[in-house]
C-alpha cells in the first residue's frame, strides 16, 4: 500500500471535524439586537408600563381612617370598591355621554373634511399643491393649548372681531353659551386634527399605482367616479386607522375644554372624563382618579377594537 492510499484511508476513517463556528460577521448577535431595542423598550417600560401598572395598583386601594376625624389614615387593599364608586358616579356617566355626543358628530365631520382635502390634493386639477398641503397641516403643528387660547379669543364676546362683525350684520352668536360650547370645542379639535388625518389619507393615495387610473379612464370613468369608486375603497384601511385614532383622541379630550373653561362658566371641572379624573386627583383622591383612568382606558379599548372588528367583518377579512 502506498503512502498516498494510507493517508486517504486515514482521512476517510477519521471522525468528522467539528464544524467551524459562524463568523463574527455572519449574523446579528443578541447584544447587538438588545442595543438597538433598548432605546425603545427603556422609555416604553419607564413611561408607559410602569405608570399603567401603578395606576392599576392604586385603583385597587382605598384610604381608611382610624380615631375619627382627627385620627390617622392609611391605605389598604379595597378590591373593586373604587370601580364601584366610578360606576355609580353620575358625573362620570354625564361626561361619557357628553364626549360620546361630541365624537358622534365631530369625528365623522372631521374625517369627511380630511378625505375631501386629500382627494383634492391628489387630483391633477389643483395647482400649488405643496402650499395647500403645508397650509392644511400647519394647525397640527400648533400645540393644543395655544390653539385653544387663540380660539377662546375668537369666541369671547368682548374681544372677538368675528363676534363684532357678526353683530354689525344683525347676528349675535354666543359661542360659549350652554348649547354651543360643546360644538365650539369640537371646532377647535377639528381645526387642529383635520390636517393630520388628511396627510395620512393623502399618503395612502400617493401609493396607488397610476396604471389603475389610466385603466379606469380607458373604461370611460371620469374624475368623480375615480375618486369615489376607486380611490376611496383602496384607502379604506387608512380611513379606518384615522377613525381609530380619532376615537382614542376623543376620549382623551382635555386641553381644549380646560382652556375654554377659563372664559366660560358653562364648562365644568367634570366636562370630560379626563377633566373629571384630574379634578378628583386634585382633591387628593388618587385611588378614585386611578380607577376613573382605568375605566376610560377600558372604554377606549372596547370602542376602538369593536370598530376595527366591525369594519373587518364588513370588508370580509
Amino acid at each position: 500500500m502506498t503512502d498516498t492510499e494510507t493517508r486517504a484511508r486515514r482521512v476517510v476513517a477519521a471522525p468528522d471535524a467539528p464544524r467551524r463556528r459562524r463568523r463574527s460577521g455572519g449574523g446579528p448577535r443578541a447584544g447587538t439586537i438588545a442595543a438597538f431595542l433598548t432605546p425603545f423598550f427603556l422609555p416604553f417600560v419607564l413611561f408607559y408600563l410602569v405608570p399603567v401598572g401603578y395606576a392599576l395598583w392604586q385603583s385597587f386601594r382605598v384610604v381608611r381612617r382610624t380615631g375619627g376625624q382627627y385620627g390617622t389614615s392609611y391605605t389598604t387593599f379595597g378590591g373593586f370598591h373604587q370601580y364601584a364608586q366610578v360606576l355609580h358616579n353620575t358625573e362620570f356617566w354625564s361626561s361619557i355621554g357628553r364626549i360620546g355626543l361630541f365624537g358622534i358628530v365631530q369625528v365623522p365631520v372631521m374625517l369627511f373634511v380630511a378625505l375631501i382635502m386629500a382627494l383634492l390634493l391628489d387630483t391633477p386639477l389643483l395647482k400649488v399643491k405643496a402650499f395647500f398641503r403645508i397650509s392644511a397641516f400647519m394647525p397640527y403643528a400648533v400645540p393644543g393649548v395655544i390653539a385653544a387660547i387663540m380660539w377662546s379669543y375668537l369666541y369671547s364676546p368682548q374681544l372677538s372681531p368675528v363676534v363684532d362683525l357678526l353683530g354689525h350684520l344683525g347676528l349675535h352668536p354666543d359661542f360659549l353659551g350652554p348649547g354651543a360650547v360643546l360644538w365650539s370645542t369640537a371646532n377647535v379639535s377639528t381645526w387642529l386634527w383635520t390636517g393630520y388625518n388628511m396627510l395620512i389619507m393623502f399618503s395612502a393615495l400617493q401609493a396607488i399605482p397610476q396604471e389603475t387610473y389610466e385603466a379606469a379612464k380607458l373604461d370611460g370613468a371620469n374624475n368623480w367616479t375615480i375618486a369615489w369608486r376607486i380611490k376611496v375603497p383602496i384607502i379604506a384601511p387608512s380611513i379606518v386607522l384615522t377613525t381609530v385614532f380619532s376615537i382614542i383622541g376623543t376620549l382623551q379630550l382635555y386641553a381644549e375644554p380646560a382652556v375654554l373653561r377659563q372664559i366660560s362658566s358653562n364648562i365644568s371641572s367634570t366636562f370630560t372624563p379626563n377633566m373629571l379624573a384630574y379634578a378628583v386627583a386634585s382633591g387628593n383622591n388618587y385611588q378614585q382618579a386611578a380607577a376613573i383612568s382605568v375605566v376610560i382606558a377600558v372604554i377606549t379599548f372596547v370602542l376602538s377594537f369593536g370598530f376595527m372588528r366591525l369594519t373587518s367583518k364588513k370588508a370580509g377579512l
